[in-house]
């Protein structure tokens, strides 16, 4: 089974607490990222810690997966060995030796960059790493010493696999395709690219599951219909704060569904996610059984179902990766 779980608004929906889920129970052999790179945080809590990654899997929390990153996703060399050092996953992770290289000069120029701070980005270097990519300037993870030890395949080590977990990043409404551009991270974010990022073709993918919170945020600039105030965020609850940035996210307590219909086309979901029940229906934290949620939980959950016309099969009911509702066959 290859498993691909992609974000399916703004970012920030949960993704990690899935994707570690699923590695845990699938067991997959592989657990691969696609994505842009560093400027992606996703938050794990495992074992009593917090852990936010930005360029390991989250499949880290099985011990024995394999953790890729493929060729379409850019490396901050300190980054990735600081998270694999972290997680002691020195001698199971790889890095495909056709992935670009983010150097600092990357990073200082996001950091100065006048659209960097128009649009909001997380400054981590992606966009002119991405830039240096397309100039066919950029260095390749191959020319860097420290990460000679990580190179290798994944275009092979996924496609010799059966049991693989692909790990989306951001959400597909910060797609340079279809999202809200301008205000949009510096490639597409959609399950084909995702797919594309670790060598897979279409046919290889055998479920798409995309996440989506209960409510809706997102950091940085750019729309969001009926936002919310931060002290009203606050009060209800809601107020989160970016992995990577640590920015106030900005809040709206509906669900976009016109959004959300397009991102489940465009995606080809066979499943959704839906995090954080337990922070918008008080009373549920920590249910394992769809039958133990409340009432006003439930329906909510059916209307999605009915709004996005895919069964919800994963259910996030607190912070711990264990806080889930497993619907899965």
């Amino acid at each position: 089974m290859r498993t691909l779980v992609l974000g399916g608004q703004y970012g920030d929906e949960g993704k990690g607490k899935i994707l570690s889920h699923i590695a845990i129970k699938d067991n997959p052999r592989v657990v691969a990222r696609g994505g842009v790179g560093p400027n992606a945080g996703h938050q794990i809590f495992w074992n009593g810690q917090k852990y936010s990654m930005r360029l390991i899997p989250c499949g880290f929390v099985n011990e024995k997966a394999r953790l890729l990153i493929g060729a379409g996703v850019l490396v901050n060399p300190e980054v990735f060995i600081r998270e694999i050092t972290l997680v002691g996953a020195e001698k199971r992770a790889g890095i495909d030796f056709r992935a670009t290289a983010i150097l600092q000069k990357h990073i200082d120029e996001d950091s100065k960059s006048e659209n960097s701070a128009k649009i909001g980005t997380t400054k981590t270097g992606c966009g002119p790493a991405m830039t240096d990519k397309v100039t066919r300037t950029a260095k390749s993870v191959s020319e860097i010493p420290e990460l000679a030890p990580y190179m290798t395949d994944v275009v092979k080590e996924v496609n010799d696999t059966k049991d693989v977990l692909i790990e989306g990043t951001q959400g597909f409404m910060l797609s340079l395709l279809y999202g809200t551009y301008p205000f949009v991270t510096s490639k597409d974010t959609s399950a084909s690219t995702i797919a594309a990022d670790v060598g897979l073709g279409p046919k290889s993918i055998d479920e798409v599951i995309m996440v989506t919170k209960s409510y809706t945020t997102r950091v940085g600039n750019g729309p969001l219909p009926d936002e919310m105030p931060v002290d009203e965020a606050m009060k209800m609850g809601y107020q989160e704060y970016g992995s990577v940035t640590g920015r106030p996210r900005r809040t709206s307590k509906d669900l976009h569904f016109d959004n959300l219909r397009l991102a489940a086309r465009i995606n080809s979901a066979t499943q959704i996610a839906i995090t954080k029940i337990d922070v918008r229906f008080p009373g549920n934290n920590g249910v394992k059984k769809l039958e133990n949620l409340t009432q006003t939980a439930r329906d909510f959950i059916r209307n999605v179902e009915k709004e996005l016309a895919t069964p919800v099969t994963l259910i996030g009911t607190g912070p711990d990766v264990h806080d889930i509702i497993d619907l899965r066959d």
